[in-house]
């Protein structure tokens, strides 16, 4: 009982950590809460849906092309509607609340075209569903999938932020974008790659997702939320306590399910954020990038 409870939880925090990585980067660096960060995902996911039911593509070939897919979109919402309000701004914090309101129109707007593109009904493909024997518990290879995506997607942004020019431009700009133009640094190029990046992440959270997931046009407000969740208890920027945080996440879901009652995932996951906001609103690994 407690192994299975572990893998699965394990693995099902692997994939809310895949998903909450994008946000982590477009609020800790941008400085926007993008709210329409859900259908990003869900967008992906019909993509990927698409592509497997109409030319029988699977979504672990068409992943890489959807990720690009998803940072050109990115960077190009940023030029168009983010760019106009960060220069509004002033660099101040009426940022986050602009991107917020703005963010909140785009999710219905994106949504009304998911609605009008692929309907309301709910859509799966239950794609590579075959068990895998993981220390005797019987788990879905697509979830495995799904973890194997986190774990590289999530270590090699830790990597690269850490060890990289790149990288240190990153962790200057979430710190310090104040002071970041003093050592030659481009906040507005550096804010716009972090924002992409994070769109090219929700893609292909989205993608892996499609391949187990039962979904509808309607849902990205709850792929949002988790996120949400687990970025303010990871610490706002804090990619290695977005990880941690996700698989957290994943094991108090899963044993909750187990032990006490399916019903009540839901309610002990937004316990658990009430809990961290008011005791620790710096999250659980503090806020940095």
């Amino acid at each position: 009982m407690l192994t299975t409870t572990l893998i699965l939880g394990l693995v099902l925090g692997g994939t809310y950590a895949l998903l909450a990585l994008g946000l982590t980067l477009q609020y800790g660096i941008a400085r926007i809460m993008n709210l329409a960060y859900g259908e990003f995902a869900l967008a992906a996911a019909f993509l990927a849906v698409a592509l497997f039911q109409g030319i029988g593509l699977s979504p672990l070939l068409s992943l890489p092309g959807i990720a690009a897919a998803g940072y050109g979109a990115g960077w190009l919402l940023y030029q168009v509607m983010m760019r106009p309000l960060v220069a509004r701004s002033g660099g101040g914090g009426r940022l986050e609340t602009d991107s917020i309101l703005a963010t909140f129109g785009l999710l219905f707007l994106l949504q009304g075209g998911l609605l009008l593109a692929f309907g309301a009904d709910f859509t799966s493909i239950s794609h590579l569903e075959r068990g895998v024997d993981v220390f005797g518990v019987p788990v879905a290879a697509n979830r495995l999938i799904a973890f194997a995506i986190c774990v590289l997607a999530g270590g090699a942004l830790v990597a690269a932020l850490r060890f990289t020019r790149w990288g240190l431009a990153m962790r200057a700009v979430a710190l310090a974008p104040g002071s970041a133009p003093l050592v030659g640094i481009d906040v507005n190029r550096v804010a716009r790659q972090g924002f992409a990046l994070g769109a090219a992440l929700a893609a292909t959270a989205g993608a892996s997702i499609s391949m187990y997931q039962t979904f509808s046009a309607t849902g990205g407000v709850v792929f949002t939320m988790k996120a949400l969740v687990i970025v303010i208890m990871g610490g706002v920027g804090n990619v290695p306590g977005a990880l941690a945080a996700g698989f957290a996440l994943g094991l108090i879901e899963t044993f909750v399910a187990t032990a006490i009652d399916p019903g009540l995932t839901l309610a002990a996951t937004f316990a658990l954020f009430l809990g961290v906001l008011l005791w620790r609103p710096q999250g659980l690994f503090g806020a940095r990038t």
